[in-house]
């Protein structure tokens, strides 16, 4: 991708109206048109009808720009809102399986690790999902108030997650085994 198109991406993105996403699918669709196949127009675009509510269609976007390529922080940022977009579908496994992917092409993000514990709550595992953020609370967090007490918020964030766990069974397991 040329860095025209890299600017032309950022500039429609800073000024897009998240109340009102037509202006910005309007300006992203031609660039589509000139470029289909590009993984970063493509994750855009999803992006826009994502945040326009029109997650069914932003996830075909998100899926090719995966399939074609996307790379670095971008293909992060894509698999956390296909995460989300599946979750928000009702489609909780494949939203797990996503981000237990996506978890293990980015260990370190503390987003991704988040919107994970949102479908843990969407699993009907709601201890998983605060047990999770207390992980994501004591690894990445730094605030001497909270430094003597993370010891204490993991060993609670064990306790948490087992409480889930005899409830495994009826959940999906792609989004097991908190970090």
């Amino acid at each position: 991708m040329s860095d025209a198109i890299e600017a032309q991406l950022d500039a429609i993105f800073a000024a897009r109206n998240r109340e009102d996403m037509g202006p910005t699918i309007d300006a992203l669709l031609p660039i589509h048109a000139k470029h289909p196949e590009d993984p970063r127009v493509l994750y855009e675009l999803g992006g826009a009808y994502d945040t326009a509510g029109d997650e069914a269609t932003a996830l075909d976007f998100y899926e090719r720009a995966m399939e074609r390529g996307l790379a670095g922080d971008v293909r992060r940022r894509c698999w956390l809102q296909y995460g989300s977009t599946l979750r928000n579908l009702g489609r909780i496994d494949d939203s797990l399986q996503a981000f237990a992917r996506a978890r293990a092409e980015f260990p370190d993000s503390v987003a991704l690790g988040a919107f994970e514990a949102l479908t843990f709550h969407a699993d009907g595992r709601p201890n998983t999902a605060l047990a999770s953020l207390l992980v994501l609370l004591a690894e990445n967090v730094h605030a001497p108030e909270l430094d003597r007490y993370k010891p204490a918020l993991r060993g609670n964030a064990d306790f948490l997650a087992s409480l889930d766990a005899g409830d495994a069974a009826g959940h999906s397991e792609a989004g097991q085994g908190l970090r």
